[in-house]
């Protein structure tokens, strides 16, 4: 029925334009109308279906839809101070955890496009903790995509390096001190540049944050919040790390980073197309299995998609990007009830990704149906 309606409107909209206009212009006008009559159906249908999953789970979370950089649903619900009752807003700086690693991983490929070092480099090259017989072949690319074998330094593998996959922030965590080695520079003051050559003004590492407007991360709910101390400084400790989890965005900044990493202003075309390169598998996730790139994972079946979840204590996080449709979605939450399960804390962020993930099939379906080829 929503198609049906969305179809008439078209064709009513196609029936104003001049029949005395060249025909390249009016093809040219037409899909012009085209694709503003999909965004405006794909805008109510974002509203309607996430909408509803915010006021199912009175979801204390703030939700951006972007495509390319025209903002199609915005949403901010709840408290980003339950004690002092300071409201989310569009400003609100979240933890955004492993969504970090994409950040860690571009440090990489612009160091190898630099010629500072390889992913086929060893890591006991540049760290001396790795010089032991169990870990003196992992290469840097295996930590890249979580196939060292390693979960935590210094316990025994669970496989042999590059024959599976074991998720590792400890890894990263590694990919940071090689970065520091590498440039000669803090983590944190190569991640602070990379930041700035993306225009993130509101981005920042745990151990130097400076702003007004973060949201502390609870665990409980809405109505029995209790704040996690020390945030944002813990994520700089050893459980977590900037370089694993430690980092710290907005909707607009993280919108604004999708935008220059993919359409290629950070990292040259050949490291973004490796970057997003299925080279693992992640068989054993929440959100079901799927691939694994260097910081990004990604799946295809319906609409391919980008995507990381992200976790520390209170802040659950997922980012997605469709790279068909240029289409970024920032689901950033301060609020977490571990007395249940994870994939129960993330079944607000799992249903707007479904919801999403069928609107992007339909916009994909309707392009391909309608819009005409110029020649």
């Amino acid at each position: 029925m929503k198609k049906n309606l969305f179809l008439l409107l078209l064709i009513l909209l196609l029936q104003s334009i001049s029949s005395c206009k060249s025909e390249k212009k009016k093809i040219q006008e037409q899909n012009l109308i085209i694709e503003n009559t999909i965004k405006a159906f794909e805008a109510e249908l974002l509203k309607q279906q996430i909408d509803s999953i915010f006021s199912k789970y009175n979801f204390n979370a703030a939700v951006a839809v972007y495509r390319d950089s025209l903002l199609i649903y915005r949403k901010e619900n709840g408290f980003r101070d339950f004690k002092n009752q300071l409201k989310i807003d569009s400003n609100t700086i979240f933890a955004i955890a492993s969504n970090s690693k994409q950040f860690t991983a571009t440090l990489i490929l612009r160091l190898q496009e630099q010629g500072k070092l390889k992913v086929t480099d060893k890591v006991s090259d540049y760290l001396d903790k790795y010089k032991t017989a169990a870990y003196q072949d992992i290469t840097i690319q295996q930590l890249l995509n979580h196939t060292s074998g390693m979960q935590y330094f210094g316990q025994s593998l669970r496989f042999e390096p590059g024959t599976d996959f074991k998720y590792s922030n400890d890894g990263y965590n590694s990919l940071g001190e090689i970065i520091e080695k590498v440039s000669g520079k803090s983590f944190s003051d190569n991640a602070k540049a990379l930041f700035e050559l993306a225009g993130l003004k509101n981005t920042f590492t745990g151990d130097n944050f400076q702003g007004n407007n973060f949201a502390s991360a609870y665990l409980g709910t809405v109505k029995n919040a209790h704040e996690i101390p020390n945030m944002p400084a813990r994520l700089s400790g050893n459980g977590i790390g900037i370089p694993a989890g430690g980092m710290l965005s907005t909707l607009d900044d993280f919108h604004l980073w999708n935008r220059k990493l993919f359409g290629g202003e950070i990292i040259s075309k050949a490291s973004l197309e490796k970057m997003t390169r299925q080279t693992a598998s992640r068989m054993k996730h929440f959100t079901g299995s799927s691939g694994y790139g260097d910081g990004l994972m990604m799946y295809g079946e319906g609409p391919l998609a980008y995507f990381h979840t992200g976790y520390v204590k209170g802040a659950p996080s997922l980012t997605i990007f469709y790279p068909e449709t240029k289409t970024a979605v920032m689901i950033f939450s301060n609020l977490a009830d571990e007395s249940k399960a994870k994939k129960v804390i993330f079944q607000p962020h799992l249903e707007i990704k479904s919801a999403v993930d069928a609107i992007q099939n339909t916009v994909i379906q309707l392009r391909e149906e309608l819009l005409i080829e110029v020649e």
